[in-house]
């Protein structure tokens, strides 16, 4: 009892897995791939909705994965060692999951045997990111917390400096400048 299936090498500590079954555990969502700011003060790290160059956005996989470190150098490679520690990664993260002992959800393609089950989930960056070649400023790119959606962020100083006032120039203000 307890035992785990040899078959099933995602269900063994990440520790013990082999560079393939370690790569064979990512799902494919691309949402590791997804530039993060750091607020300068706090160090809390927002997510953005900005990928990196190099990831395929119809299919969320690396366009040049053996390569990507040659394009960008500062790519991270996620290990047994650091999962654990990166709090940015997404909460149904394969490789956070199983690094805390969880097991993978029922769409991961290693359970259900299909690797687009986690698009259907809505778990994957498809549909939903831009590529940072036409991004533009990473700050106006930020997925806000749960809760924070409305805040504005000052057009003039600290891009981080919430406004305890409407700004003058939101679009419900646009018809009194006409009166």
């Amino acid at each position: 009892m307890g035992e785990v299936n040899p078959f099933r090498f995602w269900e063994r500590p990440i520790e013990t897995l082999d560079r393939r079954q370690w790569e064979a555990l990512c799902d494919g969502c691309g949402q590791c791939c997804l530039h993060k700011v750091e607020d300068a003060d706090t160090g809390d790290v927002y997510p953005t909705n900005v990928a990196c160059k190099l990831l395929d956005l119809k299919t969320a996989r690396c366009s040049s994965y053996t390569n990507r470190r040659s394009f960008v150098p500062d790519c991270l490679r996620l290990t047994a060692r650091n999962t654990a520690s990166l709090e940015w990664l997404p909460q149904t993260c394969a490789y956070r999951l199983r690094a805390a002992g969880e097991p993978l959800p029922e769409w991961h393609y290693l359970i259900s045997g299909d690797r687009e089950a986690v698009h259907r989930a809505g778990k994957s960056i498809v549909g939903r990111v831009v590529s940072e070649t036409v991004a533009g400023p990473l700050e106006q790119h930020i997925v806000w917390p749960e809760g924070m959606e409305g805040w504005a962020i000052e057009a003039d100083g600290d891009p981080w400096a919430v406004g305890e006032h409407e700004r003058e120039d939101a679009p419900e203000n646009w018809a009194k400048d006409r009166d």
